[in-house]
């Protein structure tokens, strides 16, 4: 089986450097508190929040994996865009490397579309079937839309 590939877009009314700086900057704090139940914590293992940096998430009880380890590989607050590959746990036992780029890109209306690609590249004997990738492309979207609800309940944050 060779390299999955999926983009997503999503529109949004925040804007584009707001919803960068909760779902990227402070996303260590904020989806564990929007997302109790799926991921419990976000801890830096080693560097600086910047390129190569390495963290460690930690899911819920009843997550099919208990954590994922991902390094930074891009990250440019200028332009929005941040991009990480998990190192370690998750499903890499299926996966020889999971890679996302993410692109958060100012719309007309003064909000902003979430832009993600997602790279997965399966181990020579792995099969991989259609409702994985879309149950995973499906909880990524529920990311965004929890921290898209936590900024307009606290337009403050």
């Amino acid at each position: 089986m060779g390299v999955i590939t999926y983009d997503m877009e999503i529109p949004s009314s925040i804007p584009a450097d707001k919803m960068f700086k909760a779902f990227v900057l402070d996303g260590d704090t904020i989806i564990p508190k929007v997302l109790p139940h799926a991921i419990t914590s976000v801890q830096t293992l080693e560097g600086d929040g910047g390129v190569g940096t390495v963290k460690l998430t930690t899911f819920g009880e009843g997550s099919m994996h208990k954590s994922v380890t991902h390094r930074i590989d891009g990250l440019d607050k200028e332009n929005f865009t941040y991009s990480y590959t998990i190192i370690e746990g998750g499903a890499l036992d299926v996966f020889e490397t999971i890679s996302y780029h993410i692109k958060i890109v100012s719309s007309p209306d003064g909000g902003c579309i979430f832009k993600n690609r997602s790279i997965y590249q399966p181990k020579s004997d792995a099969q991989v079937s259609e409702e994985e990738i879309k149950a995973g492309k499906e909880r990524a979207s529920g990311v965004f839309k929890k921290v898209e609800a936590y900024l307009l309940a606290n337009p403050d944050a």
